[in-house]
């Protein structure tokens, strides 16, 4: 699309009316809606790393597993020296998705409090509050109480700041 707005001929020179980022604006907002071609693509792998994690027995996801992540998660694998071409490029992707992801509580035995994103809280997902000192590795499941299956309101008041209301 760029060569097309902006290509030039040998013998004639096209005028760069619009910077690109310009032209990728929505046309509700004043631009032409051209797609960011660099950001779509990501989103196109980050979809293939959310196949990686929803399907794990495809064949493909098993491939994968067997030569790059043998020992860990998708999530937690490395992009290494030598991995071919597409499984750098789902790497790649990756890093949106983890931006967009969130684990579900379930039990909580899994979920570190202060470090894996499990709040419903835009943007991190996380807590706001800090660690108190020796409950750096706290876990989602030592904030319910066993024997009523809900949260333990009186720790999670001492634990956490709460949120102010925008309302």
């Amino acid at each position: 699309m760029a060569k097309f707005w902006w290509g030039d001929n040998l013998n004639e020179k096209k005028i760069h009316l619009l910077a690109w980022e310009k032209l990728c604006v929505p046309k509700a907002e004043g631009g032409l809606g051209f797609r960011n071609m660099v950001l779509f693509n990501q989103a196109l792998l980050a979809k293939q790393g959310w196949r990686i994690l929803q399907y794990p027995d495809s064949l493909i996801a098993s491939l994968y597993k067997a030569k790059y992540f043998p020992d860990c998660g998708f999530m937690d694998a490395k992009s290494v020296n030598g991995g071919s071409y597409a499984w750098r490029s789902i790497v790649h992707g990756r890093e949106l998705l983890r931006k967009g992801l969130r684990f579900q509580v379930g039990n909580g035995n899994r979920i570190r409090v202060w470090s894996d994103p499990w709040v419903p809280l835009p943007f991190s997902f996380k807590p706001i509050s800090r660690p108190p000192d020796g409950l750096e590795d706290l876990r989602v499941v030592e904030l319910l109480d066993n024997e009523l299956h809900e949260w333990n309101v009186p720790l999670l008041r001492e634990l956490f700041t709460p949120c102010l209301d925008p309302k």
